[in-house]
């Protein structure tokens, strides 16, 4: 597509970056590049841009063609009516924004039948035409004219009537009206929520907000989609307006420019605008308006949260046991190959009476011997903390490693169309215990298969726009399985499904063309994928890799593109290229210099030298065992001041939550995670992240518990990737949490509501 120079100027400067990063980013999303692929293989090309600026080139566009798409249509329309002039059109084309150009056409918009068009047909626009001009003349006799039996004006009240119904509308479809207006509801806009009659014993989660009001420019994304919640539940009344005299006051002032009786019809027009018109249509505007600012909002922080669950530290190919906890129905157990293969499953009942528990306790130190066993994984729902001590009562070899495992979305999984068809001839419980199993060897590659709103990291995520969300949280699935890079030959379906340039067709004929012919032994033979052509590999290669492959670079992030270029570096020195993936002092000789071309810059020289130095290198963090509290399993056992390991679950707005093994998480409030003033929770803590916190209060019969990390020095500064997956309470994914504190926390601690999801 041709770009349009307006569009990356505007988003050059919106950007501070410079037009040709931007034409060049845009000129490849436009050829089908991915955001993944642009940030790490085009560098010379946009100026070493990051994913999330080409993220951003690339939304930004789609909402310029957007505004232009419709701004041609609104062309159109107007010239079809014969009504178009040079200043409009020159209005037209200036409009910056969507609501700027419908207010230019509200007045050309084909409308149905208003008060207006009535008192039009009665043949009183004249009379509004005089009375808009506020001259100085006998209203009440100039009405009279326009008495008419045949045209249904009955007296001189109608025919005023009538001419203030048409001046209201004028006034409504002015857009330096609506947008003055538009401004004033915004910056004095407010919510007030009210609980409706008969409700108070039915709402108690939104309590807080039976009696509220706050100004709707400073409202936080989760309260906004709370009281939304609120009244979609009808629950709660929400208005969201300024106070209608300074409104009518503002529209006065634009428009009554006398002190006679034409004038005051003009003000009694202004009134009626308002109240019956301009009113219902501001607070409609302004109500979306907030809603996407939560939502987007709310999507950043769920955006972010993913991130850093999918980039958790895996265990690593390492033979897994895997307990799905309970204690009727008994633990589902499973084992997997150091590939996550199902290879054995049964069920234990060491919660159901000592001769059940003893039979348990041969079975799995059976099982440990016999798949020479070195992790077992244990489900954090329903009798974890039980089922773990159970487990590190048998004195098992120290090499085994017992370890939580968050098992939020599980369920989900087991019952999805992918399980059936990965395990057709197994149950719901051995593919939920399976999912428990290899997301602790492998996070990604297994909550890839999740919807990731089922995952537990969310706020308010199903009231968000669904298709904002889905786009957000796919560009963060996408970055992440390409961060870390994708083996070719043990990946699923779903993994492959999100390497830049393949998408669910082609990863579904990667799978079968592995099935029929084996392994892939090199980066080119993926060539011969059906419909796997040129541009998908050129997309796909650099992601993929081949371990044990007969070239070495198969098995790195090292474009196929690139492959010349190490070749010549190491004809250069006299060595093979193992050689200098092998040799620091080796890779110290190559002067990168003399590799530059108009294409190849020092940025790709230096990541492939970098690449060189550790092949295929997984970004993720090393994984490291964590364990809870001993002897506190139960909300019971938590007094305050207390001070335990957690691992942070979730985070939001206003804080963080946190497991400390009690099966009922704690919140750390935004105010308790430093001792600096936070805006940004992020900033602080990370999803996965282990912390030190202490016990501020518990409230057993209201399963709510206070924390805080402040001394912490873990919790000071920010994590990254955290050790451990987003731990929950609940089997298949967390009670949602519906309800969020006040701001001021120590005096609003009791009115906290639930949990989210």
């Amino acid at each position: 597509m041709e770009p349009n120079l307006e569009h990356l100027l505007k988003i050059a400067r919106e950007l501070a970056i410079t037009i040709k990063q931007v034409e060049a980013t845009a000129a490849l999303l436009d050829e089908g590049a991915t955001v993944p692929f642009i940030s790490r293989y085009r560098k010379e090309v946009t100026g070493s841009l990051d994913e999330v600026q080409i993220a951003a080139i690339r939304d930004r566009m789609e909402q310029l063609r957007e505004l232009d798409k419709r701004r041609e249509s609104i062309l159109k329309s107007i010239r079809d009516q014969e009504k178009m002039t040079p200043e409009l059109e020159a209005k037209i084309m200036a409009a910056e924004t969507m609501a700027v150009l419908e207010d230019i056409y509200l007045p050309y918009k084909p409308k149905r039948r208003t008060r207006a068009t009535i008192a039009r047909e009665k043949g009183l626009e004249p009379l509004a035409e005089r009375l808009f001009q506020q001259e100085n003349f006998d209203v009440e006799a100039e009405a009279a004219n326009f008495i008419s039996e045949e045209k249904e004006v009955k007296d001189t009240a109608e025919a005023l009537a009538g001419a203030r119904d048409i001046m209201a509308e004028w006034m409504n479809e002015n857009a330096e009206a609506r947008a003055t207006m538009r401004q004033l509801f915004e910056k004095q806009g407010v919510f007030k929520s009210r609980v409706m009659m008969g409700k108070e014993e039915e709402g108690q989660k939104f309590k807080d907000y039976f009696e509220w009001e706050e100004p709707i420019e400073k409202a936080p994304s989760h309260r906004i989609l709370a009281m939304r919640r609120g009244e979609t539940e009808m629950v709660l009344m929400l208005t969201a307006q300024p106070e209608d005299e300074a409104a009518v006051a503002r529209l006065e002032n634009m428009f009554v420019q006398g002190n006679n009786a034409a004038s005051e019809q003009v003000r009694l027009a202004a009134k009626d605008c308002y109240k019956r018109l301009l009113k219902l249509s501001m607070e409609t505007e302004v109500r979306l308006s907030s809603k996407k600012r939560a939502d987007e909002e709310a999507i950043r922080v769920f955006a972010d949260n993913l991130r850093q669950l999918l980039l958790s530290s895996p265990l690593g190919q390492r033979t897994v046991l895997a307990l799905d906890p309970g204690f009727r129905t008994g633990c589902k157990l499973v084992v997997l190959d150091k590939q996550g293969k199902l290879l054995h499953n049964e069920t234990v009942y060491p919660h159901t009476g000592q001769g059940k528990a003893m039979e348990a306790a041969q079975n799995v130190k059976y099982l440990v011997d016999k798949f020479e066993v070195e992790a077992i994984a244990i489900g954090n729902g329903t009798a974890s903390r039980e089922t773990e001590a159970f487990v590190k009562g048998l004195k098992l070899p120290a090499s085994v490693q017992v370890l939580m495992v968050n098992e939020s979305g599980a369920s989900i999984y087991s019952a999805s169309d992918v399980a059936r068809e990965e395990f057709p001839d197994q149950d719901v419980t051995v593919r939920g215990a399976v999912s428990i199993g290899r997301r602790l060897m492998d996070p990604l590659a297994e909550l890839v298969k999740i919807d990731p709103k089922s995952i537990g990291v969310g706020q308010y995520q199903h009231d968000v726009d669904q298709s904002a969300l889905k786009h957000s949280l796919d560009d963060v699935v996408m970055s992440c399985v390409n961060a870390v890079g994708v083996e070719v030959n043990t990946a699923s379906k779903q993994l492959l499904t999100y390497v830049s340039g393949l998408g669910p067709a082609l990863a579904q004929n990667i799978v079968e063309y592995r099935n029929q012919n084996g392994p892939f032994k090199t980066r080119t033979e993926l060539k011969k994928v059906a419909r796997l052509g040129d541009k998908a590999f050129e997309q796909a290669a650099g992601f993929l890799r081949i371990r044990d492959a007969r070239n070495p670079l198969d098995a790195s992030a090292v474009h196929p593109e690139s492959y010349p270029i190490v070749e010549q570096m190491a004809k250069d020195l006299g060595v093979t290229v193992q050689d200098l993936i092998k040799s620091d002092e080796l890779r110290k000789k190559i002067d990168l210099k003399k590799y530059v071309t108009e294409t190849v810059g020092l940025p790709t020289l230096q990541d492939i030298v970098s690449e060189l130095a550790k092949p295929g290198r997984d970004p993720r963090e090393t994984f490291e065992a964590f364990s809870f509290t001993e002897g506190v399993n139960e909300m019971k056992d938590l007094r305050a001041g207390m001070k335990l390991p957690g691992i942070v679950t979730n985070i939001t707005a206003f804080g963080a939550f946190v497991d400390i093994g009690v099966h009922q998480d704690g919140l750390v409030h935004v105010s308790h995670l430093s001792d600096r003033f936070v805006s940004n929770p992020n900033e602080v803590v990370k999803v996965g992240q282990k912390v030190e916190v202490t016990v501020l209060e518990v409230d057993e019969s209201r399963k709510r518990i206070s924390l805080s990390v402040k001394g912490d020095p873990a919790a000071a500064k920010s994590a990254g990737g955290g050790n451990r997956q987003n731990s929950n309470a609940t089997k298949g994914g967390r009670k949602e949490r519906e309800e969020e504190p006040m701001d001021d926390f120590q005096a609003k601690l009791a009115k906290l509501k639930g949990m989210f999801k």
